[in-house]
């Protein structure tokens, strides 16, 4: 069973309850719900507890995963990264993604991302992820680039986000354009590994 996922500069780990107040600070802050379609604005008292409940319940579904990103030198939470509406019949998932924004810029979401792509196509029997963001969002449009994703389409006026349509860009990546298809990305060797390393790449 995962218990961790370590990348040069972060971890990723399930969420448990005692993240509940840290990301209620971190998920209340008007930067992170103005961009996720997902995120409510204020963020309701309670609902980091509700969230890592519910997170809970479709991990040990088979529904989906959602980690914590910590900053491996200081052990904080900066963030959230799940792969969830796991579709069996599909073989497909939805990539989700989100920083707090002291950590903007830094290559961290690009490096995450890797890593947890990685961790889902040699544990998961999936042939395709995919992300959505708003277009007015195009950070999230470049991290998806740089890990292989190609933008498939824009949803036009697809959410309405604060009273306003919001047009959604749609990404993709398929396991046989994942760069790690040729076994060249490290993987655990079997279900009973609890951590796993992944080696560097391009942070920018």
């Amino acid at each position: 069973m995962l218990t961790e996922i370590d990348t040069p500069r972060l971890r990723l780990r399930p969420l448990v309850p005692g993240d509940a107040a840290a990301l209620q600070r971190a998920a209340a802050a008007h930067a992170i719900a103005d961009t996720m379609i997902s995120v409510p604005h204020p963020y309701p008292p309670g609902e980091a507890a509700r969230f890592i409940a519910h997170c809970q319940v479709e991990r040990e579904a088979g529904r989906g995963l959602a980690l914590a990103i910590e900053g491996r030198a200081e052990g904080d939470f900066i963030g959230l990264i799940e792969v969830r509406a796991i579709e069996p019949a599909h073989a497909q998932a939805e990539l989700s993604f989100w920083l707090v924004e002291t950590c903007w810029g830094l290559g961290y979401m690009s490096e995450a991302v890797r890593a947890i792509v990685g961790y889902a196509f040699t544990t998961f029997p999936l042939n395709r992820l995919y992300a959505h963001h708003m277009t007015r969002n195009p950070a999230s449009g470049r991290v998806l680039e740089r890990n292989g994703f190609q933008r498939e389409g824009l949803l036009r006026q697809r959410v309405r986000k604060w009273g306003r349509y919001e047009d959604v860009a749609l990404w993709a990546l398929l396991r046989e354009d994942w760069p790690g298809a040729d076994g060249s990305v490290c993987k655990a060797e079997n279900s009973s590994v609890n951590s796993i390393s992944v080696p560097n790449g391009d942070l920018s």
